[in-house]
């Protein structure tokens, strides 16, 4: 029986054995780079000697051939797949593709949900400051003593002036401004993870993101500090908050997707959604990345408020122009 099985496992490779020879150097010329020595009828006989490879396979599994042929056929098929069907693009051409296309395509199909995350951060934000202008002691519910480190309603405006223009990188200000980064950054993330619960948590977050921005505004504000405050803030505040405002924006997207799926069930109108959003937080850690880059160097490097509103400005127009000038979905 054995003799048997042997026979036909000889006569079947030599009936097929060319094939299987020309798509494996066809395959070796694809993995080495050397597509250009390809001619037109070699493309054309790629699928063909594909399909052929996997015909064959399934005929050796069904009448149990010689194992290593079996192997060999998979080994062939599987490697064959990934140029038939496969990704043509390499890994530089896909961040091209990301940076180019897909991210900034992903925002601008949540710009009713980016609109709806500002808002609410807004929204807390001038809460916030309402609350500590009538009663200085609203700060505290929004930011924590250990965390204000002195840059509180009581502090003299002398104090808060220099915390603002402080060179010392071990100082209260860089404690300040870790925190800032550190906060900003988590809201962001669990924004878009919560996203899930129909929006709620994500509102929420937005709301408490803007609490602690408002609290200090009106702090410095109050004693005539307002414009240096915002200027050093907003060196890496208009990278940063965009960044999470983002990100509350794909957590709305999938809460409001998943809330009312439409034609498609909850599961496929959140997988949809899910794409889409974790475009969007591709590239927001990026963005994040990029504000804390801003915030070491430039809070150090940049003293004058003028500058800072310098940075700001080319930064908000830069982003703008990026995700939203006139003809970018085209």
């Amino acid at each position: 029986m054995s003799d048997v099985l042997v026979l036909k496992s000889q006569r079947f490779r030599s009936e097929r054995e060319a094939d299987w020879k020309r798509l494996e150097s066809l395959l070796e010329l694809l993995e080495t780079g050397r597509m250009s020595r390809l001619s037109d009828d070699d493309v054309i006989a790629l699928p063909v000697l594909y399909r052929a490879t996997l015909s064959s396979l399934s005929v050796a599994r069904s009448i149990s051939l010689d194992h290593n042929l079996v192997v060999y056929l998979e080994s062939l098929a599987t490697r064959a797949y990934f140029f038939v069907y496969g990704s043509r693009t390499t890994l530089g051409e896909r961040l091209l593709a990301f940076f180019l296309r897909d991210w900034p395509a992903a925002v601008r199909r949540l710009w009713r949900e980016t609109l709806v995350s500002t808002g609410f951060c807004m929204l807390g934000a001038a809460v916030a400051a309402v609350l500590v202008n009538r009663s200085p002691d609203w700060f505290f519910a929004f930011v924590p003593s250990a965390l204000a480190a002195g840059r509180e309603p009581s502090a003299s405006s002398a104090m808060l002036k220099a915390s603002l223009f402080n060179h010392d990188s071990r100082g209260g200000l860089a404690i300040f401004a870790s925190f800032l980064f550190a906060h900003n950054s988590q809201i962001a993330l669990f924004a878009f993870a919560l996203g899930f619960a129909c929006c709620l948590p994500t509102a929420l977050l937005m709301l408490y993101n803007g609490f602690s921005l408002g609290a200090f505004v009106m702090v410095f504000a109050s004693h005539g500090l307002l414009l240096d405050f915002l200027g050093w803030t907003l060196v890496h505040g208009v990278t940063e908050l965009f960044a999470v405002i983002l990100a509350g924006a794909a957590g709305f997207h999938i809460g409001w997707s998943i809330a009312f799926p439409r034609h498609l069930s909850r599961l496929d109108a959140a997988a949809a959604a899910g794409r889409t959003a974790a475009t969007v937080m591709a590239g927001v850690v990026l963005m994040l990345a990029m504000a804390g880059m801003l915030e070491g160097f430039g809070r150090q490097l940049i003293q004058s408020t003028a500058a800072r509103y310098g940075v700001a400005t080319v930064t908000a127009i830069g982003w703008g122009l990026y995700f939203y000038r006139p003809g970018r979905g085209r």
